[in-house]
């Protein structure tokens, strides 16, 4: 299969059939073998009811869904673990992102790149609670990832299966693809997209996400950095612990000491800890060396596919 198109959903019952009928007016032209991969991300309303009348009347649609809500992420990474295209796309379902700029993503894939990244260049959003922050967080994500990305918060990207699929994504770390692409080597583009004013419903993103951003940037750069070596990293936090356990151990064995005791406690409590930080990195490097360790496998039994045309629905 050519392509695949992602789409997460949540609460977007008015949405889907707009949207649906301007991916396939973007796509069908192209001549390509496709399929769009609707995620209900555990929607409250109808969404999933009208995803699947679609997958009914619609060979190409196939439909996701997750028996709660459990984030974007992990349902683009749910979109991703169950797409076939050699090339996949992602989007958000909420019609602010434009099909028609998926031709120009596909073109700039064929030019050699791994992912395209999506800059919304006339972003159609609040500028308090949602542009400025959006630019503080994109120069941040820029200067500790070195990935300089405008637009990390933008969800219409395209990637190259194998690259895509070889990234472990978990909480909010969508915005970090291009950064945790990095890691492999991966070419990375910026296009401009259109980017329309939300019509139907209401935003799912505000200031409370700001903090789990944050705590995301740190885990990527941490991954980044230690990754491919993390014994190097635990050996690294451990060396402090064995100096001070050394120290205390020297100071146990001074002539004339009242608190041998203490510090003998004091020096095993250290080096035992270090010595369990050195544990620990093997275990690290050996479950990095065994390959894949997606969180997504885990997921498997919380949500069911709809398969296409008869939209019956069957275990993941």
């Amino acid at each position: 299969m050519d392509l695949s198109i992602i789409v997460p959903l949540y609460n977007e019952e008015e949405s889907i059939g707009p949207l649906h009928r301007a991916i396939t007016e973007a796509v069908s032209p192209l001549g390509l073998d496709y399929e769009i991969l609707f995620v209900d991300d555990g929607s409250r309303d109808s969404t999933f009811e009208r995803a699947r009348a679609i997958a009914r009347q619609d060979p190409h649609v196939r439909v996701i869904r997750f028996r709660r809500n459990y984030g974007q992420t992990p349902a683009m990474m749910a979109g991703i673990d169950h797409a076939s295209g050699r090339i996949l796309v992602t989007m958000d379902g909420d019609l602010q992102n434009d099909p028609a700029d998926i031709p120009n993503f596909l073109d700039k894939i064929e030019e050699g790149y791994d992912i395209v990244v999506g800059w919304r260049h006339k972003r159609q959003d609040k500028l308090i609670t949602r542009k400025i922050p959006s630019r503080v967080a994109n120069w941040l994500i820029g200067k500790v990832t070195g990935v300089p990305i405008r637009d990390n918060g933008c969800s219409l990207k395209a990637y190259r299966s194998e690259v895509i699929k070889s990234i472990p994504l978990y909480s909010e770390m969508h915005r970090f693809i291009p950064a945790m692409l990095s890691l492999v080597g991966s070419r990375v583009a910026e296009i401009k997209v259109r980017h329309h004013p939300r019509r139907f419903g209401q935003s799912k993103y505000g200031l409370s996400r700001i903090y789990k951003v944050a705590l995301d940037l740190l885990m990527v750069k941490t991954l980044i950095s230690f990754m491919s070596r993390p014994l190097q990293w635990f050996g690294l936090l451990s060396l402090p612990l064995f100096v001070a356990g050394l120290a205390a151990l020297a100071t146990s064995l001074l002539p004339g000491s009242e608190a041998d005791p203490i510090w003998m406690g004091v020096s095993f409590l250290c080096m035992s800890s270090g010595f369990f930080f050195i544990f620990a990195g093997t275990v690290a490097e050996m479950v990095y060396q065994s390959g894949d360790v997606r969180p997504s496998r885990y997921m498997e039994r919380k949500l069911r596919v709809v398969a296409p045309q008869t939209g019956m629905e069957s275990k993941a």
